[in-house]
C-alpha cells in the first residue's frame, strides 16, 4: 500500500465546468422503454446529465474552468509553475493535452505541463502530485485540471452506461504554504492499484493494442457492473478506514467525505459499510450523472458544503474505479478558498494548428 503525507499546500480555488446541454433521462431518452429508464433512474439516481457536443472535449471544459480560476484569484498566467492535466479522454494521442491547454491558457514556457492518464481515481492522485511538486524549490503555484467526456465513448444502446454518464471538467489552484512549518499541518494520501481488474471497465479499441478494431463494440466503453460493484464495496470502506487510521484523524473530525459519484445505489451501500452519516456525504449524481474523476471537484463546488467563516473544512476525497485504481486525499479547505461552477456555453477553438 502507498500511504504518505505532504506538508499542506493552500487550496486557493476550484472551478467546475459542465457543457451547456442538459439531458433529462426521463423525458429525453428514446433508446429504451420508459419502464426500463425508470428502473435505471431509481437505482442509479441519475435524473439529468450534461453532455458534451461532438466538437467539445475535456480540454475545453478544463480551459474554461482554469480561466475562471485565474480570473477569480487574479493570478498572472505567467506565475503558474506547473499544470497537471488528468484525463482519460484526451484531445489527441500526441501531443499531450497539457501542452495544448498550456498554450490556450497563455502560461509561461517555464511552466511544467504533463498529462496523467487516470480516470475515476484521478483527482486524489492529481492533488497528491501537485502537493509533492510544491515541496520542491521552484514550484509555487500549480493548476490541477481534471476533465472527462465519458458520454463521447458510451454506446447509447448500452443501458449499463448510456443513462449513467455525464461530462465535466475542473480546475484546482494550489499554492505552496508558508515556509514556517511550526503548525505541522499535513495532507494525507492513500493510493492503490489492482490491474487484474483492467478488463472490468475498458475501452478496448482505438489504442495501439487494437487501433482500428474490426468489432465496432470495441469502440465503446465496456463495464462489468457486477465486478465493479464488488470491487467498490470491498475496497472503498477499507480505504476510508485506512485513511483515518494513518492520519490519526477520526471520522467525526472529517467535515465531509467527497466520493466519486459512481452510482447512488453503490454509494448508499458504501455509507452503510463505512459507517458514515448521510449528512457528511454530499451527492451530485442526480443532477450531473457520473462524470468520472471530475465528479469529486464537481461535488466540492455543487454539493452544498456548509463552510464556517472561522475555520478550515477537513475533507476526505475518495476516487475509485477504472484501472482498477482507488485513492484518498485528506485535505483542508480554507474559508477564503473560491468555489465556482460554470457552464461551457460554446466550444473554444481547440485545434493545434
Amino acid at each position: 500500500m502507498a500511504i504518505t503525507f505532504t506538508k499542506a499546500p493552500i487550496l486557493r480555488a476550484i472551478t467546475s465546468c459542465v457543457p451547456s446541454r442538459c439531458f433529462d433521462n426521463m423525458t429525453d431518452s428514446t433508446a429504451f422503454e420508459r419502464e426500463e429508464v425508470e428502473k435505471v433512474v431509481k437505482m442509479a439516481g441519475v435524473k439529468t446529465r450534461h453532455l458534451a457536443a461532438d466538437d467539445e472535449c475535456s480540454s475545453d471544459l478544463c480551459v474554461a474552468a482554469a480561466q475562471d480560476v485565474l480570473r477569480s484569484l487574479q493570478w498572472d498566467p505567467a506565475s503558474v509553475d506547473a499544470l497537471i492535466m488528468v484525463t482519460q479522454s484526451p484531445d489527441y494521442f500526441l501531443p499531450s493535452t497539457a501542452c495544448v491547454v498550456q498554450r490556450r491558457l497563455g502560461l509561461s514556457d517555464a511552466c511544467a505541463a504533463f498529462d496523467v492518464g487516470l480516470g475515476c481515481s484521478g483527482y486524489p492522485y492529481g492533488i497528491w502530485l501537485a502537493s509533492m511538486m510544491l515541496q520542491c524549490p521552484g514550484f509555487r503555484r500549480v493548476l490541477v485540471l481534471h476533465g472527462e467526456t465519458p458520454t463521447r465513448f458510451s454506446d447509447k444502446g448500452d443501458r449499463a452506461v448510456a443513462l449513467l454518464f455525464g461530462d465535466a471538467g475542473s480546475a484546482t489552484a494550489l499554492e505552496a504554504g508558508p515556509a514556517d512549518t511550526s503548525g505541522d499541518s499535513k495532507w494525507w494520501f492513500c493510493l492503490h492499484t489492482d490491474g487484474s481488474g483492467a478488463d472490468d471497465l475498458i475501452l478496448a479499441g482505438g489504442g495501439f493494442r487494437d487501433r482500428f478494431p474490426s468489432d465496432p463494440r470495441k469502440s465503446w466503453v465496456h463495464m462489468n457492473g457486477a465486478n465493479v460493484f464488488n470491487f467498490t464495496i470491498k475496497r472503498v470502506p477499507a480505504l476510508v478506514e485506512e485513511t483515518v487510521t494513518s492520519s490519526g484523524v477520526s471520522r467525526e473530525q472529517v467535515d465531509y467525505f467527497i466520493f466519486h459519484q459512481s452510482n447512488r445505489f453503490i454509494m448508499r451501500h458504501l455509507l452503510k459499510k463505512a459507517n458514515l452519516p448521510e449528512a457528511k456525504v454530499p451527492m451530485t449524481i442526480g443532477e450531473f450523472g457520473s462524470a468520472g474523476g471530475p465528479s469529486v471537484p464537481l461535488t466540492m463546488t455543487r454539493g452544498g458544503l456548509e463552510r464556517p467563516a472561522d475555520r478550515d473544512l477537513k475533507l476526505m476525497l475518495l476516487g475509485y474505479g477504472v484501472g482498477l485504481s482507488w485513492g484518498s486525499a485528506l485535505v483542508t479547505l480554507p474559508p477564503a478558498a473560491v468555489l465556482n461552477h460554470i457552464q461551457l456555453e460554446r466550444p473554444a477553438a481547440s485545434s493545434v494548428t
